[in-house]
Parts: C-alpha cells; sequence; structure tokens
C-alpha cells in the first residue's frame, strides 16, 4: 500500500517522489550512510512506476544527497559543507551556523627555515626563521580541510605558547602583537595529494583534490602568514561572491566582453583585485 499518495496535476509525479524523499532525508530517516530500500519497494511506498522512482532519485544523486552504486543500491551521502572563502568568519563559526560541530587537531607545531618559496611568499630571505604549523580541521567528525602553514619567526617570539589547537591563530596575533590580518591572496587548483595528506583526509591519492596556496597581509600589506590547505572536493562546496568591477571582470574573463581591450582589461583586474578580499580568520 502507499504511505503516501501521489495526485494526478501539474506536479509531475516524480518531483512529487522526489520531494518526499528529499523531505525524509532532511527528517532524518535516513542518515549518511544509510542504504534506501530497493526501488521496487519504494515504487510500491508511493504507488507509482520504477521509471518514476529513478528519476526522483537520479534527481537527488545529481544535487550530492544519494549516490547510486551498481551492486550496493542507493547510498545516503552526507551533505557537501559549504566554505565561503569571501566571508570573515572564522571556521568554527561557520561550521556552527550550519549545525555542525568544529574541530581542529593539532599535528605538527615547530620552528623551521624558510624554503625559496615560503620565503619569497613572506618577503623574507630564504632561511630566515619560521614556525611550520599543521591542523587537521573537521566538521560533524568528519576530515575536512588540511592546513600547512608558515610564519616569519622574528616578528612573533613565543608564538608555539598559542592554543593552536582550540584557539583562533588570527585571534592570538591580534592580542599578543597586535597584528591584523585584513586581506589573503589565493589561487586555487585541483591537484592529486601525496600519500600523507591523503591518508590524514582519509582519501585516496588518485582522487583529486583542492589545493589553496594563500598568503594573507596586515592593513599595511606586509605579508605575515603562508599557507597551503588541501580540501576534498567530495565534501565541500567553496563560495565566492564577487562585486562591483571584480563581477565585471570575471564576465569578461569568461568570453562576454565586447573587444580585446576589455579583456586585457579583465585580467589585470583580477591578479590587482586577487588580493582584496577579507580573509576570515584561521
Amino acid at each position: 500500500m502507499a504511505r503516501f499518495h501521489l495526485e494526478h496535476g501539474p506536479i509531475p509525479l516524480h518531483h512529487q517522489v522526489y520531494l518526499d524523499v528529499r523531505a525524509a532525508l532532511d527528517a532524518g530517516e535516513w542518515r549518511p550512510g544509510d542504504q534506501l530500500p530497493p526501488e521496487r519497494e519504494l515504487a510500491g511506498r508511493y504507488g507509482c512506476s520504477l521509471i518514476t522512482v529513478r528519476r526522483a532519485l537520479g534527481d537527488l544523486a545529481r544535487e550530492g544527497r544519494l549516490q547510486r552504486t551498481r551492486g550496493r543500491g542507493t547510498i545516503v551521502t552526507l551533505p557537501k559543507i559549504i566554505r565561503d572563502l569571501s566571508s570573515t568568519l572564522s571556521f568554527a563559526q561557520e561550521m556552527a551556523l550550519q549545525g555542525l560541530e568544529p574541530g581542529t587537531k593539532l599535528l605538527g607545531a615547530v620552528r623551521a627555515r624558510a624554503d625559496e618559496t615560503a620565503a619569497a611568499a613572506l618577503d623574507i630571505e630564504p632561511g630566515a626563521p619560521t614556525y611550520r604549523l599543521e591542523r587537521l580541521r573537521s566538521a560533524g567528525g568528519l576530515p575536512l580541510l588540511l592546513e600547512q602553514v608558515e610564519l616569519p619567526a622574528d616578528p612573533f617570539p613565543d608564538l608555539l605558547t598559542a592554543d593552536l589547537e582550540h584557539g583562533s591563530l588570527y585571534d592570538f596575533l591580534a592580542a599578543r602583537y597586535g597584528c591584523q590580518i585584513v586581506s589573503l591572496r589565493e589561487t586555487i587548483e585541483p591537484v592529486l595529494p601525496p600519500s600523507r595528506e591523503a591518508g590524514l583526509l582519509n582519501q585516496s591519492p588518485r582522487r583529486p583534490m583542492l589545493l589553496l596556496v594563500g598568503t594573507a597581509y596586515t592593513d599595511e600589506g606586509r605579508p605575515v602568514e603562508y599557507s597551503r590547505t588541501y580540501v576534498p572536493g567530495d565534501r565541500s562546496k567553496l563560495l565566492i561572491e564577487t562585486r562591483g568591477r571584480w563581477a565585471r571582470g570575471l564576465r569578461s574573463i569568461r568570453g562576454t566582453a565586447k573587444s580585446s581591450n576589455d579583456s586585457e582589461d579583465a585580467l589585470l583586474l583580477a591578479g590587482d583585485r586577487a588580493g582584496d578580499r577579507a580573509s576570515g580568520q584561521r
């Protein structure tokens, strides 16, 4: 017997099934990792055809709510966590707004020497003393991103005395040293992660991740942090909000400019404005 009465009318039957299954997922009737009943059982539940059920499940799979695998059936997936790259909120605040319990595990905090890449980013000499920090950030108990951070040591004596596992690094820099980080210039690219980093994030090294490489700046334009952050693409959505001339520049880069001069202006604008985005507290 059908538990949900489908009505013939302007709303397609498959969309009615989609709405009811989605509501059941939102209510926790099926949780991440659970297997949905077989399609034939769902068809009986709704009093509809297998084709109708398959279309509804297909829509939910495209949204990332379900994973359909031959031989395993239909599995409920964990909703992707949204990271707003233009937000001024801390990681913990962002996760709390999504109803998730944030977590940080400090994997390493040592004094080191800057290699050429870090030295160039931080505007210091190669071999200059730095602090290297590595933290695994999680949400809802699931590893979400791996941060590898390097800061110049001279401006921040005793940095390693900070509570880097429970407190905000940026809050500590502001309170202890009067260092306010206000902007971040960052690149994003898909990469195949090293085996160690993939293992820490419970991912296969053969599965691409997003690598965010950035430099954080004070209001005086001084670079104080160089970071590399690995983000599994199947767990996160990155949100970028653009406004004004920068948004128009993006449209030009995407091919809607009317002239080559417009495109050149947009590319220059992209480079000039990449560091203007306010950085969230780490």
